[in-house]
């Protein structure tokens, strides 16, 4: 329902039934334009990154053991960021997306800046094993200094490529054309189901390091292979979606207050529901001040951090 709810809403009205003549080939040149080559792909996009930013905040809270872990507060997001920021700055010198290589590589970039983001973190967090608080801390000032970075390296860039980037990385899904839909789907079509596959090994790492060693799991091993799909899942969905924070913190904690807490269920049901709320954010961010669009990760921020400072305030 919400999919033709946002197909038909918009500058340029459609109604339900036109959007579904259209969607049949029965529309007018003008419907199929609007339709195919803006809604729709914006549309997909959001369901993309939706699922893909709530499935990393699962699989990031379940290894971590910890409530508030997301690739955004962590800092991970912020590192898929400045590496997006790099390769348009040193490769690029614009920020063009009608290029399908181009396109293709952006994904490539924001996952090697994920990862140093996430090595860099690991590392300054662990001290005789990783403390959640510290994980946390360590990610805020991880964060803030790759913000720091990006703020450089965006002075530098023309002031039009400037002003784009300062949205984008503000959590908007900037180019909502079908190279990015081409970009983005294989990395969700392989790391979503993977994940949901490595579903056991988050059940069982919920238990604690020794009950697992106990079981027979490779703890340290399985935690990084979880830690890779986690932050490739946020860096691919940042490369399309700049730095949507709170997606995939709140996600999973609906998720679990709806299913309990068994990852077979919660990576899932947090695909289905990340995709539903970046749908829904999307549509509220383009038509509520309409024509001015709102990027969707400030829609998303507004609607998520009463419960992120509810969620701090239950923390002990």
């Amino acid at each position: 329902m919400m999919f033709f709810i946002s197909l038909s809403t918009g500058v340029i009205q459609i109604s339900p039934i036109e959007v579904l003549k259209t969607l049949f080939n029965q529309g007018t040149e003008r419907q199929e334009l609007v339709l195919f080559d803006f809604r729709l792909p914006g549309i997909v996009l959001a369901l993309l990154i939706g699922s893909g930013l709530a499935v990393s905040g699962a699989i990031l809270q379940g290894v971590t053991q910890n409530e508030l872990a997301d690739p955004g507060i962590l800092g991970i997001n912020s590192g898929a960021g400045l590496a997006v920021v790099l390769y348009i700055f040193f490769f690029q010198n614009s920020l063009d997306t009608s290029n399908l290589l181009s396109t293709l590589i952006m994904p490539i970039f924001a996952l090697c800046g994920a990862l140093f983001a996430a090595l860099l973190i690991y590392t300054l967090a662990w001290k005789k094993g990783v403390d959640p608080i510290r994980l946390i801390l360590v990610g805020i000032g991880v964060n803030a200094g790759f913000g720091a970075l990006l703020i450089i390296f965006q002075l530098k860039m023309d002031p039009q490529d400037f002003r784009q980037a300062a949205v984008w990385l503000s959590g908007d899904i900037w180019s909502a054309n079908w190279n990015f839909v081409i970009a983005l789907l294989p990395w969700m079509i392989i790391l979503v189901p993977l994940a949901m596959y490595k579903a056991h090994s988050l059940n069982i790492l919920g238990f604690g390091d020794e009950v697992a060693s106990g079981l027979g799991t490779s703890v340290e091993k399985e935690r990084i292979k979880l830690l890779i799909i986690a932050v490739a899942l946020a860096g691919a969905s940042v490369a399309a979606g700049g730095a949507i924070a709170f997606l995939g913190l709140v996600v999973p904690h609906i998720a679990r207050k709806l299913i309990g807490p068994l990852h077979h269920y919660v990576i899932p049901i947090s695909a289905l529901i990340g995709a539903l709320l970046l749908m829904v954010a999307d549509m509220i961010g383009k038509n509520i001040l309409t024509p001015t669009q709102i990027p969707v990760g400030i829609v998303v921020a507004i609607l998520s951090v009463p419960y992120f400072v509810y969620l701090l305030m239950k923390t002990k």
